[in-house]
Formats: structure tokens, sequence, C-alpha cells
């Protein structure tokens, strides 16, 4: 199983909306086939570990054990049920890491193979399995993308300078860059692992973001903005048509060439409305890059499962200027998980303590 949740990792960036699964064929403690769902719309892992069977192997696939780290499909889709192909090919015993949430699938697979005599042995590394695929199962069991927070802060603890007060007419300071060049391409493998990337209307403006992955290999999230009143000009690099645009706002609902205008209501809450928009739009997780405004609406909402911070030991805002920043947002009983180190960058990584990734079982 730990072989299959490797493989299954090969698909990253890849095969999304759909989940990251591999598949291992084993004769008398020998790997004869393996697999992974390698591109979205094309053979999942089961076709793809039967397949790579060897001639002289094949004999054997009716005496082997298929190995698959989430239930196999038993609907048809954009391919055929992965069931029909290991009952057709009389493989008498499959071991699985965990059911697949998604309801048209949900136990069904299993009820098929063991309708069809064959033994099933599940829950193998269940956990392990479903954190491999946190995004795909938060999106189908919570029925809402998952959430991750991203943002960079200096040593003492500040997002950015603090904007200048009404009426002040002294020049705005350059913008400063507080995460390393490698970091900087971190976040972009980040952003190519994510359906979209999200940022406020003050972000968009001051920083005027192109968002993509220009510094990483792989494909560029759907970007999304929040400008309630639509004040942001067309000029800016969200809008220059290059990759699929959201923009949600309370004045209109429109839609042009890679550009969507989302109307919310003003009189609902803004989390629970943009939830349920982009689960509606089946894009299963979001990357929230700031600025402060909204990332503090996810976390007073509750509504997020991961934070990633990136810390810059070398720069601060009083140090620089003498002066005050904007502070980065606290995260309450965040469980920390993981941490690394970029020379002058030390990047933390949190996981919400009531989301799946965490508790759940």
């Amino acid at each position: 199983m730990e072989r299959c949740i490797e493989l299954a990792r090969r698909g990253a960036g890849s095969v999304a909306p759909n989940p990251m699964v591999g598949a291992v064929l084993v004769h008398n403690n020998r790997i004869i086939g393996e697999g992974w769902h390698q591109q979205y719309g094309q053979a999942h892992a089961e076709v793809n570990c039967i397949a790579s069977v060897k001639e002289e192997d094949k004999s054997f696939i009716s005496q082997s054990v298929l190995y698959v780290s989430l239930e196999p499909c038993s609907h048809f889709g954009k391919t055929p049920p992965c069931t029909d192909l290991i009952i057709r090919n009389k493989i008498p015993k499959v071991v699985i890491g965990c059911r697949d949430p998604f309801k048209e699938v949900d136990g069904r697979g299993i009820e098929k193979l063991k309708a069809a005599g064959i033994e099933v042995v599940t829950g193998v590394m269940e956990q392990e399995c479903k954190e491999l695929n946190k995004r795909f199962f938060t999106f189908h069991q919570l029925q809402r993308p998952y959430i991750i927070l991203k943002w960079a802060q200096t040593a003492d603890g500040m997002i950015a300078p603090l904007p200048p007060a009404r009426g002040d007419s002294a020049p705005q300071p350059a913008r400063l860059f507080i995460s390393n060049e490698y970091s900087n391409r971190l976040v972009h493998k980040w952003r190519s692992e994510e359906a979209a990337i999200l940022v406020g209307t003050n972000t968009a403006l001051a920083d005027d973001p192109e968002l993509t992955t220009r510094l990483w290999p792989g494909n560029s999230p759907v970007r999304l903005v929040v400008d309630m009143n639509l004040r942001l000009p067309a000029s800016l690099k969200l809008f220059d048509g290059s990759i699929k645009t959201i923009v949600f706002n309370t004045v209109k609902q429109e839609e042009k060439e890679k550009l969507l205008f989302y109307k919310l209501e003003k009189s609902k809450k803004f989390i629970p409305q943009l939830m349920d928009a982009l689960y509606k739009l089946n894009l299963q997780t979001v990357l929230v890059e700031g600025g402060a405004t909204l990332l503090h609406s996810f976390i007073d909402e509750g509504t997020w499962d991961e934070a990633r911070v990136i810390t810059n030991n070398e720069i601060s805002f009083r140090l620089l200027s003498g002066g005050n920043g904007l502070p980065a947002p606290a995260l309450s009983g965040a469980v920390k998980v993981e941490e690394m180190t970029f020379l002058s960058d030390s990047i933390s990584i949190f996981k919400h303590p009531g989301t799946w990734g965490q508790t759940n079982d």
C-alpha cells in the first residue's frame, strides 16, 4: 500500500478533479504490475497496472492480489468501471486503502467485487490514503473546497507596511518582497498543485499579481478575486485573458471568454456564500494568498484546512523603517505538522485542528 501511495503522488497536478490513485499487482510476493492515474479523463490506476504486466507474467494475473489506494470505481464516467476490468481478469483478491466518498462509488465498487466472489480487504493504511486525497475527500464530504491559507511575514510578524494615513501625500514605499527567490519557486509549485488561487481587492490593486506558475512547470490555477463593488481596473494582469479568472462581486452575473463575474448577495455572509459558489464551480482546492482582510475572514469563520506561513528571519519592518507594519494573521489552536528552511526563510505548515485531515477517522 505504501507503494500504491508513492505511485499515486505522481499524478499530482494532473488528475484533478479526480483523486490520485496508485495500484500494484502482486503474485507470490513479486510485483508483476504497477500503475497510477496519470491524467484526468484517461485510464485509471487499475487499468494502467494490469496493462503494465509483461507478456510472460499475464498468466499469473488470475492468481494475484491487487492493491489499490482507493476503492475501484463501479460506474461509467469518462472511462469504464475498473471493477469490471478486475472481474474480467479474474483477480481473486483486492486490498483497498480507503473507500471512495464520491456518491457514484462510495461502497458500490466493494459490493460489486464481493458479489463477483472476489475477496476484498479494506482499511489498509486508511488514514494515509485519505491524507493523500485530502482535497478530494473534503470536497465530497463537506461540499466545499479544501482551503489552504498562505502568507509571508517578516521576523517581527508583519505581512506588509502599514498603509499611509488618509490625506498623507508622502510617496508610497516601493513594494517589498518578503520571501526569498527559493521560497517563491516553492510557492509557484504549490500553485501548480491547486485548482484555484484567491486574492482580495486590496492585494490585486497594490501588487497587480499574475497568480501564475511562471517559476515552476505545471498548470496555472484558476484565478479568483474578491471585488465586491467592481472597482478593479481592467488593466490589471488578472484580466489579461491568459487564464480563466472569476470575480466575486455584488453587482452583476456575467460571463465572457475566460472571465466570469459571479454575483454574491450583500445580505448574506461572505464565506459560506463563497464556499457554496466554489463547490458549484467544481473547484476542489483554493490557495488563499491574501491580503490580511481576506485571510482573517477565513480564520474568523473557521473555514480553512491548512496554512503555509513563510517567515523571513532577516527582514524586520521595525529595523527597516523604524515603524510598524500590518500584523500577520494569528492561528488559534493550529497544529504545526511540518517545517522547512530555505536560507533566510522558515516555512511552517499548519493544520486546522477541527478538519478531517487532523482528526477525522
